[in-house]
């Protein structure tokens, strides 16, 4: 058993962090103070090729697996770019699964190649205001026409649709009540967002103020059928695709983040004299970090573990979602322990650790609560009796 990352994925690692190294502390918190989509960040990763990293090689992509992603999104994350730089590149690496899998020659001819390069930008519009998880329930509805369908309805948390010109969107096409379970009937659909038929409006939030979190109103909306992927109807069976690669790489964005602020409090920790001693020479500084240390590298081991075994075409469901979970508890706890080793500085913005800490909520809460992962793990796992 090789625990060791190849020549190859250590190469990728120091490219990315010779790309995120362009893009300093004093970046990433003007972008929280100001806001505004990382644009050149973002083109950085388009113009050196990384945006397609683990998308078919026969249409721009890089064609790795969803280790070298998550190896990137670490990377990422841990630089100091955090969940800001992160998401800002995440729906490249997994929202599309789905087109790759089931979309047709052409539609994948005609999507992926725009947004390698970085032309277009996409947006993930699957929850709703009142389904939340329940993702079987939702309400926004597409009407055939003819050649095309009108879509009406409501998403929510779609992150970044300020600044994207496409939506990977889920939309009811047949009834609930005239179809044999309730997760039939959904279909899936990758389109133009005609901001005619599209509003948008942002969501103020915590953090991660450069990558925006939106509501989205679909009023007349017409997508063509050529723009459907795959068979109408099975569109949920298809967004489960990226279920789990998802859950992969908000895992390592986390354990990234985690990471940059453990290094940044042990370092503060080195430095900062107190009665003419480094307060990190005291066990109850000591202690805790080297907790955080053991949990992080606790939570890389099942994110890696995950991943290695989506690309080996293995089952992961449980591995995935553990390693979100466990990521999510490790970075949330890492961040934590920063801001308390910092003190009171680490509340002041020019140390960082409160940009941190407040992004450390964000791989807790999505994609999925950590409520649920349990839920999941003790009725998949361990057989126990479904509890909702």
């Amino acid at each position: 058993m090789n625990f060791l990352f190849t020549e190859e994925q250590r190469t990728i690692r120091a490219a990315i962090e010779k790309i995120c190294a362009q893009f300093d502390d004093a970046y990433w918190l003007k972008k929280d103070r100001e806001g505004g989509f990382p644009a050149d960040f973002h083109a950085a990763f388009a113009r050196d090729g990384w945006l397609g990293i683990a998308m078919p090689q026969d249409y721009g992509g890089g064609g790795l697996g969803i280790t070298e992603a998550a190896l990137m999104m670490q990377a990422i994350a841990e630089s100091g770019a955090g969940f800001s730089g992160a998401s800002a590149l995440h729906m490249n690496i997994f929202g599309l699964h789905a087109v790759v899998v089931y979309g047709s020659d052409e539609q994948k001819k005609r999507f992926l190649p725009p947004l390698i390069a970085g032309k277009d930008k996409a947006c993930f519009g699957v929850t709703e205001p009142n389904t939340g998880l329940n993702t079987a329930m939702l309400k926004t509805k597409a009407v055939r026409d003819g050649d095309h369908y009108v879509v009406s309805g409501q998403k929510i948390w779609t992150t970044t649709a300020q600044v994207t010109n496409k939506i990977l969107l889920l939309a009811r096409t047949t009834p609930i009540e005239n179809t044999q379970r309730p997760i039939d009937g959904l279909t899936l659909f990758y389109t133009d967002m005609d901001r005619q038929h599209v509003e948008v409006r942002e969501i103020e939030k915590m953090g991660r103020k450069a990558v925006d979190s939106n509501q989205v109103f679909l009023d007349g909306l017409k997508v063509p059928v050529t723009d459907r992927i795959g068979e109408e109807g099975k569109g949920f069976h298809y967004i489960l695709h990226s279920f789990n690669p998802e859950r992969v790489l908000v895992a390592a964005e986390a354990v990234g983040l985690g990471k940059v602020a453990l290094k940044r409090a042990a370092a503060y920790a080195k430095e900062r004299i107190v009665f003419d001693r480094p307060i990190g020479q005291n066990q109850a500084i000591q202690h805790p970090l080297a907790e955080r240390w053991m949990e992080l590298e606790a939570a890389e081991l099942m994110t890696y573990k995950a991943a290695w075994l989506y690309d080996q075409q293995q089952p992961c469901g449980a591995e995935a979602n553990a390693a979100k979970y466990l990521a999510g508890e490790a970075g949330f706890r890492a961040c934590e322990t920063a801001m308390l080793t910092h003190g009171g500085m680490g509340y002041a913005k020019e140390f960082h650790i409160e940009r941190y800490f407040r992004e450390a909520m964000i791989p807790r809460l999505a994609p999925v609560s950590s409520q649920m992962i349990l839920c999941f793990i003790a009725e998949k796992v361990l057989g126990l009796p479904k509890s909702y």
